[in-house]
């Protein structure tokens, strides 16, 4: 398959190559951190960033958190995402 920008390096305002579901941890990071995540089943999704601090976000199927997040807690989150890499 012909892949028209391979030349082109990758940033956080580029699309996403690869995605995941993820499975939310209280004490486990994500690997590898995503550059976003998106909301396939509606609910809540508790996030942790670099420096420690916990929200959480409602969130509907189809919302995005443009986000890089550390983790997402299981405490808190009763949403599914997939994350964006």
């Amino acid at each position: 398959m012909t892949d028209n920008f391979a030349g082109f390096a990758a940033s956080l305002t580029s699309p996403g190559e690869t995605h995941y579901v993820v499975s939310p941890s209280d004490t486990a990071d994500l690997d590898p951190r995503p550059r976003a995540l998106k909301c396939i089943a509606s609910g809540t999704v508790a996030v942790r960033d670099g420096a420690g601090t916990d929200v959480t976000y409602p969130v509907e199927v189809g919302d995005v958190l443009e986000f890089r997040a550390v983790r997402v807690l299981a405490t808190g989150t009763t949403a599914v995402v997939v994350a964006w890499e």
